[in-house]
């Protein structure tokens, strides 16, 4: 017996660096049931679109290289829950117009596309891979440093589901005083903390930080470690449990001794650095048993 095909509409979310010349490169889809005058009418509330960014931003870097990744990734979140929010409270209310007003103009949605499916998520799938995804070629320039740590650290919160429930780039402002740059990554309030009595309440911080390319990072963030915690007390009263993400010693750069030499020296006092600061050192194979928690943790 024959699948029936679900009438859809695809559109593409575009990244412009510079609106006067126009160029643009895509950077992820959105699908969804058609909603047009042709499409029969689904009872009740219809079914939730179906988002996804690119997770290799190479083209981006082409057309803008000081783009700002983390942002870009932040706004797929942010797009996702501000759909499913408008979906769930005014059903009937086009979704895409009010979405579109509230981007800046470096980030635009295409005029709807028609396709049919037979399962939403793999034509989103196949979709990705026709126009966002860049070809595949025998030799690709790897992540490396801090950017390869918060892209391993991403994939593991995803693999465990727990990624659209956490915050992220948050700023350390909030915590320390006005002015202050640096954003942490990802975070999150367990589920059994959210009521956060005065003494009792809880957030998990993680930050990657690459000890074999920048240790200054490590101390920067050792430094801001007791103001974070302090300004965690005071704005959310709770307690905060910082953690910095860093690679395995034995991933050092493949010109340098693992165990001996200036490098393993560096990495070591970054690890010293942060644990006297009293910030929780993971590396990449702990991520697993991080994103577990989180699970449990946000009781999913």
């Amino acid at each position: 017996m024959t699948t029936p095909l679900i009438p859809c509409e695809f559109f593409l979310i575009r990244y412009v660096p510079d609106v006067v010349k126009g160029e643009f490169t895509n950077i992820g889809v959105l699908l969804r049931e058609a909603t047009g005058p042709e499409a029969a009418p689904a009872p009740g509330i219809p079914s939730a679109p179906h988002l996804r960014f690119t997770r290799d931003w190479s083209r981006v870097r082409c057309v803008h290289p000081d783009a700002d990744i983390a942002l870009l990734e932040a706004l797929e979140a942010e797009m996702l829950d501000r759909l499913q929010t408008e979906l769930l409270h005014a059903p009937a209310k086009p979704l895409l117009p009010s979405l579109s007003d509230s981007l800046s103009n470096s980030i635009q949605i295409s005029e709807p596309r028609a396709c049919l499916a037979e399962n939403l998520r793999v034509e989103l799938d196949q979709l990705m891979r026709l126009y966002v995804e860049p070809l595949r070629v025998r030799t690709t320039r790897q992540r490396s440093g801090r950017a390869a740590i918060a892209a391993a650290m991403r994939a593991e919160f995803e693999r465990a589901g727990v990624w659209a429930l956490m915050r992220k780039r948050v700023p350390a402002a909030r915590y320390t005083r006005p002015g202050d740059p640096m954003k942490l990554d990802c975070g999150y309030i367990p589920v059994s903390e959210t009521r956060r009595e005065l003494e009792g309440g809880l957030i998990r911080i993680f930050h990657a930080v690459s000890l074999d390319s920048d240790v200054e990072a490590a101390k920067s963030l050792a430094f801001s470690a007791p103001q974070l915690r302090d300004g965690v007390r005071r704005v959310e009263a709770a307690t905060l449990d910082l953690a910095a993400v860093v690679e395995p010693i034995r991933t050092l750069s493949p010109e340098t001794d693992k165990e001996t030499g200036e490098a393993a020296d560096l990495y070591r006092f970054g690890v010293s650095t942060l644990e006297s600061a009293g910030i929780r050192v993971l590396t990449l194979n702990n991520l697993a048993a991080a994103a577990q928690t989180a699970r449990v943790e946000l009781r999913l």
